[in-house]
């Protein structure tokens, strides 16, 4: 069996920021280690690095086909099965088989229920993959769903132990690595540590993959697979790196044991932060960089709102530690869909104030997984699955219209990337094409 392991692109326009942050795709490479130590040969397709799946389709001839990716990624997810499974395309005897995996799968597997797509797998166990390929009945595959002539079968969800997932094969990251960036930090090795969340905020899904299963590896194993890796900068893809006081503790202690030098990315959340400044200092004399902090709001009643049991002068206190140590906070917000214009005036005000430098700002957008869900249904101005990459309204506002909603939000991203310029922040990118992009946009969306 020929396997291709395919991560569709996220975009084909230049409304994302594509070539900005751009992860390996992790998820394949670990897949990727697991069939080959079944003897499977497997090979990845990366649609940030490579536009043209089908000449690597007709190129490669694969036997199944393997598609992960998120809700942003359901469209082309779906273009490249039906293109797969049509025998039109076939270039060898016999059907191609079709498997959808991926974060968005695991939430919402009910959405890619599709005529030509064969097996939907909803566990992050790499064994429900293989054991597809080998030919296993569906029936005593557990996480799947399979499609028996267009009736489909649930096999339900399975936690994983991420301490069984082998290390990545990076063969594709070394191919490419020149293309997989965070900022200015090119290339970057993508690594994680740990499944789900051991938190429960209302607006995010991230603590409900795996089951509810919060899953993490010895320490000493990741710290080996960090020394493994031929890249100077390393990105923890964790929902939260800074979780185990202890066990963070030993991971500084073996990155100085091995005198490894790296610079990384993690998300940590502001609590934690400013409840362990010494961490942080110690964090930073290894090499942290970045640390992308979750801030969502900068009033304590929206905060309250969010069940992230958190405060204001928590995070201010947590960006004053990043500043004092030297670690960039990439503080991260969101614009609600109840924001008048002096909502987005005061959000800029606040991040000038506390001299925050590094900013992402995400529309708010229910997620398709959440109860909360059906509260917006009847908003809802989109059913268009890529519109989910929070820079755009998909449920109507409450105080402003569409267009005027996106005129504020575009203003607040151009001052924003006005300020960057001025302080030389991003001097790595086009502020030029950004820019231009932003004023293009300003009234462009009207629903």
């Amino acid at each position: 069996m020929r396997v291709l392991l395919a991560n569709p692109e996220t975009s084909r326009s230049f409304y994302d920021f594509a070539g900005i942050i751009d992860d390996e795709p992790y998820e394949l490479e670990c897949l990727q280690a697991h069939l080959k130590g079944k003897g499977i040969e497997a090979e990845i397709w990366d649609g940030q690095s490579d536009k043209d799946f089908r000449r690597t389709f007709t190129d490669y001839k694969p036997d199944c086909v393997y598609f992960c990716g998120r809700t942003r990624q359901e469209n082309f997810i779906k273009e490249y099965c039906e293109y797969s499974s049509n025998p039109v395309s076939w270039t060898k005897s016999g059907k191609v088989v079709t498997v959808v995996g991926g974060i968005h799968a695991q939430n919402c597997p009910e959405r890619f229920r599709e005529d030509y797509i064969d097996y939907i797998v909803s566990t992050f166990d790499p064994s429900a993959v293989s054991d597809i390929i080998e030919g296993k009945a569906p029936e005593e595959i557990a996480g799947i769903s399979w499609n028996d002539g267009g009736i489909w079968h649930v096999n339900g969800k399975v936690p994983y132990d991420i301490t069984e997932m082998p290390w990545a094969d990076r063969t594709n990251f070394y191919r490419y690595g020149a293309k997989y960036c965070y900022l200015e930090l090119r290339p970057i090795a993508v690594i994680r540590t740990a499944f789900s969340c051991p938190y429960s905020c209302a607006f995010c899904y991230r603590n409900r993959l795996n089951c509810h299963r919060y899953t993490a590896r010895d320490i000493e194993d990741v710290v080996n697979e960090i020394e493994s890796i031929d890249c100077e900068n390393i990105y923890i893809i964790d929902d939260d790196f800074l979780v185990n006081i202890l066990r963070l503790e030993r991971f500084i202690g073996l990155i100085k044991e091995r005198n490894i030098h790296r610079k990384f990315v993690c998300f940590g959340r502001a609590d934690f932060i400013a409840k362990y400044p010494h961490v942080i200092k110690k964090l930073a004399g290894i090499g942290f960089y970045y640390i992308l902090t979750g801030l969502e709001y900068i009033e304590n009643r929206r905060l309250n709102d969010t069940n992230k049991r958190n405060n204001v002068n928590t995070n201010v206190r947590a960006l004053r530690t990043c500043q004092e140590n030297g670690i960039n906070m990439m503080g991260m917000f969101i614009t609600d869909l109840d924001f008048t214009a002096h909502d987005f005036g005061n959000l800029y005000k606040w991040i000038r104030h506390f001299d925050l430098k590094h900013v992402a700002i995400s529309i708010y957008t229910p997620e398709m997984c959440l109860e909360n869900f059906e509260e917006y249904k009847d908003r809802l101005i989109t059913q268009d699955p890529a519109e989910w990459d929070y820079l755009h309204v998909v449920a109507k506002p409450e105080k402003l219209s569409v267009r005027r909603y996106y005129f504020h939000y575009h203003i607040l991203l151009i001052r924003l990337f006005l300020r960057a310029k001025r302080q030389g922040v991003y001097d790595f990118m086009d502020y030029k094409a950004f820019i231009k992009s932003f004023l293009k946009n300003l009234f462009r969306f009207g629903g």
